[in-house]
């Protein structure tokens, strides 16, 4: 199991990891007034970065609560993101949107992301019948 928490190893830092997802996602997932790009990351945990400008969202007091309820959200939701670099990409509008609706949207947007994911260690043991739960 994945830890609830928001350590170093769950972000992107360099420009590098940023670009490396901007360039090639391999999921997508829109929102209203958000975007959502994903790439395999290879790792046991997904990370996560934030583009949230001064030109989407003009006040700092709504970036930072934004910021705050997305990394939330993100660390109550990623035992199902594993293995993905997410960056979110706020648009305008979205720092107009209340807590509640925010927490609602990202609930959503991260199980879209999630469920669009094709799955390489979904396929089931040859050896192992899934006979036990019929």
């Amino acid at each position: 199991m994945v830890s609830r928490g928001f350590g170093r190893e769950k972000r992107l830092l360099t420009p590098r990891h940023f670009k490396a997802v901007f360039d090639s996602p391999t999921g997508k997932a829109p929102g209203k007034h958000v975007l959502l790009l994903a790439r395999d990351n290879g790792l046991d945990h997904p990370r996560l970065g934030l583009v949230i400008g001064k030109k989407s969202v003009k006040l700092s007091v709504q970036r930072n609560r934004l910021k705050r309820l997305i990394r939330d959200s993100f660390r109550l939701n990623q035992d199902a993101l594993a293995g993905w670099d997410i960056v979110v990409v706020a648009r305008k509008g979205l720092g107009e949107l209340d807590n509640p609706e925010l927490i609602h949207q990202f609930g959503k947007l991260w199980k879209r992301l999630a469920r669009n994911r094709p799955r390489m260690d979904a396929q089931p043991d040859p050896g192992v019948t899934d006979t036990a739960h019929a």
